[in-house]
């Protein structure tokens, strides 16, 4: 999705929708981190980047082309809660080792979304004859 608010249409648009949304949920990420403490804090997700691209406005959806793949969901794009798992004595639903590897994943996603971004940025300057 561009700034207008536009679907992606090509590489780099892509890329810098998944940075946006990586960084997005990087925040909801910290922030139950920060609130492992608080007695009757849920934990919080967002909707998977697929979803969100769905309802910024009729992106494609993925094909099928194998029947073992599994289909997408159709929960809604956002900030939603997160499955409770185990619940502290207080109400609070935060693990935070789920939430570490949670943090890592998006970690990773943001350096392969990045990697991305930068060859094919990398790619228009070469087509345009500046490899500088």
């Amino acid at each position: 999705m561009n700034s207008s608010g536009a679907t992606a249409r090509n590489p780099i648009e892509l890329a810098e929708a998944r940075l946006r949304w990586l960084d997005r949920r990087q925040e909801v990420l910290a922030r139950n981190i920060a609130q492992a403490d608080t007695p009757g804090y849920r934990t919080r997700d967002i909707a998977p980047f697929a979803q969100h691209l769905r309802q910024a406005g009729g992106a494609q959806s993925l094909a099928r082309t194998d029947p073992a793949h599994r289909a997408g969901t159709g929960r809604a794009a956002g900030t939603v809660a997160a499955p409770a798992g185990e619940i502290s004595p207080d109400g609070n639903t935060v693990s935070l080792d789920e939430q570490a590897i949670k943090v890592a994943e998006t970690d990773s996603a943001h350096a392969l979304a990045m990697g991305l971004h930068r060859r094919w940025l990398a790619l228009y300057r070469t087509a345009l004859g500046r490899n500088g």
